[in-house]
């Protein structure tokens, strides 16, 4: 009997920490048209003009931050270990393989293999729990791109988003249950960024999206397809979970890049915002992000929290991502075997 096969892909990482591969690594990311969605001409001056050029030292310095000698990027070494917990988990009916979207391993080379081991089926588990058109959508079109090159091509299902799924928000709550948030004078659930015209690209009725007030802070079927909506009840759920109330935590969203305006509150504002109120510990959630990678373990406890000291605040505390947590696997084990709608 052939296997069915599974191909979880994550966003990618350098694959060293030196100036050249993080170069090629942010060339790679930053010139597909779905995360920069400008004109291509302009997209190449910027990026290979302007932004590999002068940020790749900049991003290859804190890579050396977090760089393991023995197990390199947070986000491999976790992806490699939920690669191999899911395969064991499903056990020999199915061919798990790990890919990233950008560098290696590549999504050409995953699907090679489970071409080459002739599956039934292939199930494509973006590893963004959130849909958004610069990382789901990205993702499932180059899976499209290379598979419709195919001479046989098996049946093949996408999950596009799963921002809600119980076992994954019991496994953040579980994670955020050890820091005890009651302690903490406020919660952040802080997301990655996106420019707000991404969003409202999404709002097929061309009515809702920034045009209504709090757009995004309740799931509608107006919003359903909306980035920062499916955010919003993410955290929401998690926060109900764990007792936390409406007053005591932010939804906010970090990482932005250019002078465009991306999706609001920006989470360095809602920090001076806080501070300036007398606030002195946050606990910060990071629920966009299934694997610690530099976005977490960087971004938020070294430069937030730096950030945070310096305006007078005493601690900021990370709450970890998803990386091999039991309810985190089950959750995957769960999203392959959903039946495909």
């Amino acid at each position: 009997m052939s296997k069915k096969g599974v191909l979880l892909v994550n966003l990618g990482t350098p694959d060293s920490p030196s100036n050249a591969n993080v170069r090629k690594y942010l060339n790679e990311f930053l010139m597909d048209g779905r995360v920069i969605d400008i004109n291509p001409i302009a997209r190449a001056l910027l990026v290979k003009g302007i932004i590999a050029p002068f940020r790749g030292p900049k991003s290859a310095k804190l890579y050396r931050e977090i760089w393991s000698d023995t197990t390199g990027s947070p986000l491999m070494h976790y992806s490699i270990l939920q690669r191999d917990l899911l395969q064991s988990r499903l056990g020999d009916e199915y061919q798990v393989e790990l890919a990233m979207r950008y560098q290696s391993p590549s999504i050409e080379s995953a699907l090679n293999k489970l071409k080459d081991a002739q599956v039934s089926s292939i199930r494509v588990i973006p590893m963004f729990p959130h849909y958004a058109s610069a990382s789901t959508g990205s993702v499932l079109e180059k899976v499209m791109e290379l598979v419709r090159k195919w001479q046989t091509i098996p049946n093949i299902s996408f999950v596009n988003s799963y921002h809600d799924d119980e076992l994954m928000i019991e496994a953040f709550v579980e994670n955020g249950r050890k820091h005890n948030p009651e302690t903490y004078d406020h919660v952040l659930f802080s997301f990655h960024g996106l420019p707000q015209r991404q969003l409202v690209k999404s709002d097929h009725s061309a009515k809702h999206c920034l045009k209504i007030e709090n757009c995004c802070s309740t799931l509608t079927e107006n919003n359903k397809f909306c980035y920062s909506a499916q955010c919003f009840d993410t955290a929401r759920l998690i926060a109900n979970k764990l007792g936390i109330p409406q007053d005591k935590f932010t939804v906010c969203f970090q990482s932005r890049l250019g002078k465009d305006p991306w999706v609001q509150p920006y989470t360095s504002v809602v920090i001076e915002e806080l501070a300036e109120k007398g606030v002195k510990s946050l606990l910060i959630f990071c629920p966009a992000f299934v694997a610690d990678c530099l976005e977490t373990v960087h971004e938020v406890t070294v430069e937030y929290g730096d950030e945070f000291k310096t305006l007078g605040g005493d601690h900021v505390q990370l709450v970890e991502s998803l990386n091999d947590h039991p309810l985190w696997i089950e959750a995957l084990e769960g999203l392959v075997k959903a039946p495909s709608v």
